[in-house]
């Protein structure tokens, strides 16, 4: 496939920046990048055009270097919230990925971030936070805080089985002191049997001493 240099006028991602001079296939330079503007061919008049596209390239690279280094700050010093489903053993439902952050980075605080400079080497698959790594550009990195909070709420204490550990307890305290005072009752039965006779014989022998003094 015969190939043509070109000199680009965009940053075209996989294939370079604009200023840069490459070489691609002839038709996909005919067909498309001619046609859309982000190429120009390689002619002593377009290479005069190389200064004021070095130029352009030189304050967009300022620009977008200085807007990461102002977000990455910024970021370092968030805490970004993510609510996730989990079971009832608090393990989460799927994962937390590089899409998420970016997606609820948008959501909460209107940060516009490709996924793609969130280093995130493996999901996020349990609650608690997180320090996740940020390659804003080649000369700027950050770091995010990422909380990951469950969606379920926390298991409410069963009010039946909190009720009835009380009322066991004094169900058994009740039993101990009927139990102690049945015990009472018996002592004060077996004492009153020991001591009726000897009450008895009394009443009796008193009883025949006024008869004896009589006659």
């Amino acid at each position: 496939m015969p190939k043509t240099e070109v000199i680009l006028t965009h940053n075209i991602v996989g294939l370079g920046g604009e200023s840069d001079q490459v070489k691609v296939a002839a038709g996909y330079a005919r067909n498309y990048l001619f046609p859309m503007g982000f190429a120009i061919p390689v002619s002593g008049a377009n290479k005069r055009r190389l200064e004021a596209l070095k130029q352009r390239r030189a304050e967009r690279e300022a620009k977008e270097l200085n807007h990461m280094t102002e977000m990455g700050a910024a970021l370092s010093k968030m805490t970004l919230l993510i609510k996730v489903k989990t079971g009832e053993d608090g393990k989460m439902f799927g994962s937390v990925t590089s899409g998420t952050i970016a997606d609820e980075l948008r959501h909460q605080y209107e940060a516009v971030l490709d996924k793609k400079k969130i280093h995130l080497p493996h999901p996020i698959k349990a609650l608690g936070e997180h320090e996740v790594e940020l390659r804003l550009h080649a000369d700027v990195k950050s770091s995010l805080k990422v909380k990951v909070e469950s969606l379920t709420p926390a298991a409410a204490p069963d009010a039946a089985a909190t009720a009835a550990a009380p009322a066991g307890k004094d169900e058994r305290g009740a039993r101990g002191e009927a139990r102690e005072s049945r015990g009472h009752r018996q002592q004060r039965a077996t004492a009153e049997k020991t001591e009726k006779p000897a009450g008895a014989k009394a009443e009796k022998s008193g009883e025949k001493k006024p008869k004896a003094a009589k006659a």
